[in-house]
């Protein structure tokens, strides 16, 4: 049997047409029409692959997925919203989305994103096990230490970032971001790239995206009163380096 898709949507055409074309392609499939009953038919257990709509009766798909997120880390979750918002998209990113898919879409490229998403789920299993044996070597502990430039300090271990004496509160994706900046300073990076590192290889969303955490970040690490750290270079991407 194929890997098993809920399908929490409440448009019950868009809802069929799904669980429709998912079986044609060999997965079981579960639906439900609202974010509560979705929720419910979630925690029976045994999903590889969620689909989510935003936009749900009772509980909202945003709050569906921060309470999949509470205690799910892993199971893909791809987001179904009307909204065009990059804004909206990175909301439900930053909570832990795999995906999104921006309706009206194409039933292909939706398989493709679930197709996409399943695979980074089965390579993060398969890796799991080799993790986990990698024995007790304590030289063998999380990678990195602090990174800097100028008065920015990072800690990879602790997770904890401070301009000056001023600590810096970010998200996962924006403390991610600012790691693969730090770490290859001075380096003119695509949007692409940030893509690829940052958000997985197989992240099928706009990259467009780059430029609103890159904003977010900028406004978080930046004072009036301090030089800018990330400079965009036009045409290509951005670099992070000190001013001269």
């Amino acid at each position: 049997m194929g890997e098993a898709v809920l399908i929490i949507e409440d448009e019950d055409k868009i809802g069929r047409l799904l669980e429709l074309e998912l079986e044609y392609e060999g997965y079981r499939t579960g639906r439900a029409a609202s974010g509560t009953e979705g929720l419910e038919i979630y925690r029976q257990g045994g999903w590889d692959l969620v689909l989510l709509d935003v936009m749900l009766p009772g509980l909202s798909g945003i709050e569906v997925l921060r309470r999949i997120r509470a205690s799910d880390p892993r199971t893909p979750v791809i987001l179904l919203t009307a909204r065009d918002s990059v804004e909206d998209k990175v909301a439900g990113l930053d909570l832990g989305a795999s995906d999104y898919v921006t309706k009206p879409f194409r039933i292909e490229e939706l398989l493709a994103r679930v197709r996409s998403a399943l695979r980074v789920r089965a390579a993060l299993e398969s890796a799991a096990p080799e993790a986990a044996g990698e024995g007790s070597d304590e030289t063998a502990g999380p990678a990195g230490g602090e990174l800097s430039a100028g008065d920015l300090r990072l800690n990879e271990r602790t997770r904890e970032v401070f301009r000056a004496d001023r600590r810096i509160d970010l998200t996962p994706r924006e403390f991610d971001l600012l790691v693969f900046l730090l770490r290859n300073q001075r380096q003119v990076l695509s949007r692409e790239q940030l893509i690829r590192e940052v958000w997985g290889y197989d992240y099928a969303g706009d990259t467009n995206i780059v430029d609103v955490y890159i904003r977010y970040v900028r406004k978080k690490i930046g004072e009036a009163d301090t030089p800018e750290l990330i400079q965009t270079v036009r045409g290509v991407g951005y670099v992070l380096k000190e001013p001269s």
